[in-house]
């Protein structure tokens, strides 16, 4: 569950920041510069990118926060700024290096995944952490958004400029790469595979 559910704001805190009131927006930041750090640092990989995309997620906060109607809790509009900043993110990196936002999945093959530091052995892989970080950036950010933060595969596709499947695609990619890592029983992946056709 994400974090962002769980962080409640008085909304007259937020009618304050509305106004322009600077104490207001330091308790919105103190709530929230956390769980946005957390959830850029999964993107990025790098801390000093992470606090840069910190930055400008609070800078989007304060232009548009007297914008925010209130119709879903504040937590979530927090987040879905601090996604769309680290899809850009990622996005401008593909850029700069010649790529689309298109499948990296044949970067690393079964038969050489020790040589780009992941564990051969199951159980020295079981550090999720580790795990999520071996997969490539798209599939990372898909993993990470649909697992974790609970969007579905039409919103991640929207949040990508990409189709549903698309977003299938790389969850599922992702899972049959992190199923080795991360030694996941028979049983489990056939639940999983139920439960993306369900998506």
């Amino acid at each position: 569950m994400s974090k962002f559910a769980e962080i409640q704001v008085d909304p007259a805190i937020v009618r304050r920041a509305a106004r322009g009131d600077a104490r207001a927006y330091e308790i919105i930041y103190r709530a929230f510069a956390a769980p946005v750090y957390s959830l850029c640092l999964r993107f990025t990989k790098v801390p000093a990118q992470a606090e840069d995309l910190v930055q400008e997620t609070f800078i989007e906060i304060m232009r548009s926060i007297a914008k925010f109607r209130g119709e879903a809790a504040l937590g979530s509009w927090i987040r879905r700024i601090a996604v769309s900043k680290a899809l850009m993110h990622l996005r401008s990196a593909w850029t700069a290096k010649g790529q689309a936002l298109a499948d990296d999945w044949h970067e690393v093959t079964p038969g050489d995944v020790s040589s780009h530091g992941v564990p051969s052995q199951p159980d020295e892989a079981l550090d999720l952490d580790m795990a999520l970080a071996n997969l490539p950036s798209t599939s990372r950010a898909v993993v990470w958004l649909h697992d974790v933060e609970g969007f579905t595969h039409k919103e991640i596709a929207a949040l990508m400029g990409r189709t549903e499947s698309f977003s299938k695609s790389q969850l599922s990619r992702a899972y049959q790469r992190l199923r080795p890592m991360l030694s996941v029983p028979e049983e489990d992946v056939q639940g999983e595979g139920a439960a993306l056709r369900g998506c």
